[in-house]
């Protein structure tokens, strides 16, 4: 079976999300829906794809040279499943239309979990979201958690989580926010809104979170402390952060990466698409056990790292693969997922 995909916004995620399909086997990207006729819609078009815009949009991209494939609902007429990418809260006013020509639905995490049938994760909850119609991809740094919770609480029940996000100010190409020359809490208030929507694939957690705001570009930070409802022991923690290919441990006392500049600085030097990391990083000298406490300081990629689970998502919407680890497994092959950083 394949399933026929379209993507509407093609930013910072619709971008990578639209590479990654167009590689999958038992996937066919149709074409991409973008508001504005800019360098973005040309590159999509350099690369081959079909191009959708809203119908009062048309005149626009003609009025540039750029061609245009048709409407949006050009696009929806020919595809079974609509990935939205656009910027937060536009998706809920997208999505009667995409009930009107009944495709499924995949949102992300800028999005209020209301906006679907369920928040999904690939490892948490992959089983309970197959055949729904809709979906939420949830944010990076939710990604970033889950990837790592459900990880380790498949070897140890977790009893309980407390998380600090270091959240990085803007992407690299947004020029609106500028330098920020401080450090903001986001919120001062605690909790901040990323443990609460971690529960919103995990009710049972015992979850809280706060954050920060920091003048860099790259990466998010957490710090992480976890307690189990039993002794642990650092060896399986290893093991089990290890057997994870979308988890890539990194020792700084070998490799010498300590920032999450000489992360981003290695993806560039090994070719690495857009010097894309979609796998989570974890320090593995930050590793403390004691007892039953886990503490640890992990990186994420917050252009890429909910690529992967988009994929995933699609396969289960569609019920084209049951098995969360079948997905799992082909989408980190066909991607070159392979849970190292180097």
């Amino acid at each position: 079976m394949t399933v026929r995909v379209g993507i509407n916004g093609y930013g910072t995620i619709g971008k990578r999300v639209a590479d990654a399909v167009s590689k999958m086997p038992d996937m066919e990207l149709v074409g991409v829906a973008k508001i504005t006729p800019d360098y973005g819609a040309l590159i999509a078009r350099s690369k081959g794809y079909r191009l959708y815009t809203l119908s009062d949009r048309l005149d626009l991209f003609r009025k540039k040279g750029i061609e245009v494939d048709g409407t949006i609902e050009d696009l929806l007429s020919e595809i079974d499943v609509i990935i939205d990418t656009t910027p937060g809260g536009y998706g809920l006013r997208y999505k009667g239309l995409y009930r009107k020509y009944s495709v499924k639905m995949i949102f992300q995490g800028g999005e209020k979990p209301e906006v679907a049938d369920i928040s999904f994760n690939t490892l948490c909850n992959y089983r309970d979201a197959i055949g729904r119609e809709s979906v939420r991809v949830v944010s990076c740094n939710t990604t970033g958690l889950l990837r790592l919770i459900c990880t380790l609480n498949s070897y140890y029940p977790i009893e309980r989580v407390r998380a600090i996000i270091i959240r990085r100010a803007a992407d690299p190409k947004e020029i609106k926010r500028g330098p920020v020359n401080a450090i903001v809490p986001n919120p001062i208030s605690i909790p901040s809104h990323h443990g609460i929507d971690v529960k919103t694939v995990l009710p049972w957690l015992d979850i809280i979170t706060s954050a920060v705001i920091v003048p860099t570009t790259l990466m998010h930070v957490h710090i992480v402390n976890i307690w189990f409802k039993e002794k642990i022991n650092i060896e399986y923690i290893i093991e089990a952060l290890e057997h994870n290919e979308r988890i890539a441990l990194i020792d700084s006392r070998v490799t010498g990466i300590k920032s999450t500049a000489e992360i981003v600085e290695v993806a560039r030097d090994l070719g690495r698409y857009r010097y894309d990391v979609p796998e989570l990083i974890v320090w593995k000298d930050s590793l403390y056990v004691n007892g039953r406490e886990l503490m640890l300081i992990q990186a994420v990629h917050q252009e890429s790292i909910v690529v992967p689970e988009n994929i995933d998502a699609i396969r289960a919407l569609m019920r084209i693969v049951d098995d969360p680890m079948e997905s799992f497994k082909l989408t980190n092959k066909v991607l070159g997922i392979k849970g190292r950083l180097i």
